[in-house]
């Protein structure tokens, strides 16, 4: 049995496989502490099998800087045993490896797995290998400078970050409301803005509500323009999109495709697949996991 984990800020999931991928138990844990989420779910996980045990654990984390990954794994180490080897990778290489064993990427040799949520990550796997770069960082999406505008949060978190992630979507919606705008979704949810959410705005676009529908339209415009900036660099096979895709497929899919139409060269444009992922959560927990399993390398 192989457990892969994924953490997203404090929210973590788990998924015990068996040797053919399968799962064979999941878990979730939210906590204040990142460490201890990843504690938190493995208990989870492995209570869900009924005490199995894995003999290799996987972790995945959104930041592709092996700096940001907890060194301490003394906590993690009680529940799953002292001498189970522990392994590393970012959430979208997680993904992407994922896409490519058991999802919409199945035998792709080269894919890009793009994801927005809390946080905008994606994997690249070219000829058959994930790509990583010098320093292992080389999937560091969120940071695609996609606009000339000098910002303090593009400096702090990343342009696409600061406009694609969940956070950033929200705030350009409550900034076109503040600007003079008229949006339902401020009603919906008693005109506090501290209480408006992503699920608000796909709802008020679902809705007719006009200011979701343009904050959307401009959202996708900024995701295909990341999507094809890395699709002409790496000419995939395939494009797997996951996160906020999975549950705004009707919304964001296929104006996606249209945008992406419009700036992919025409020789990728015409042959590369763009699908939105069907593991759903399952996607960086499988990766993390078929990563520790195979005891794949970071080229």
């Amino acid at each position: 049995m192989i457990l892969g984990i994924s953490v997203d800020g404090l929210d973590a999931r788990g998924a015990l496989v068996d040797a053919d991928g399968a799962v064979v138990a999941r878990g979730t844990a939210t906590c204040s502490e990142e460490t201890d989420a990843v504690v938190a779910v493995a208990r989870e996980t492995l209570a869900a099998a009924k005490g199995a045990l894995p003999t290799a654990v996987g972790l995945s984390f959104p930041d592709p800087d092996p700096k940001s990954w907890p060194e301490d794994r003394s906590s993690l180490s009680a529940i799953i045993g002292p001498d189970v080897p522990v392994k590393v990778l970012s959430t979208g290489n997680a993904a992407a490896l994922a896409e490519m064993w058991y999802g919409a990427g199945r035998g792709a040799r080269d894919l890009i797995a793009f994801s927005v949520g809390p946080s905008v990550s994606a994997g690249i796997i070219s000829n058959g290998s994930l790509l990583s770069g010098a320093h292992g960082v080389a999937s560091s999406v969120a940071w695609l400078a996609l606009n000339p505008v000098e910002r303090d949060d593009y400096r702090r978190m990343g342009c696409l970050e600061a406009e694609g992630g969940s956070a950033g979507i929200v705030r350009r919606l409550i900034w076109r409301i503040k600007s003079g705008d008229r949006s339902r979704v401020l009603d919906a949810v008693g005109g506090d803005f501290a209480k408006i959410r992503l699920d608000d705005i796909l709802k008020g676009a679902r809705d007719g509500d006009g200011v979701s529908i343009s904050v959307m339209r401009d959202t996708v415009k900024y995701l295909a323009m990341a999507v094809s900036n890395m699709a002409a660099v790496i000419d995939p096979e395939v494009i797997v999109l996951g996160g906020v895709f999975q549950s705004a497929e009707d919304l964001m899919l296929e104006p996606m495709r249209q945008e992406c139409a419009r700036r992919m060269p025409p020789a990728i444009q015409e042959r590369a697949r763009i699908e939105v992922s069907q593991l759903g959560d399952d996607a960086a927990p499988l990766g993390a996991a078929r990563f520790a399993a195979t005891g794949a390398r970071l080229p």
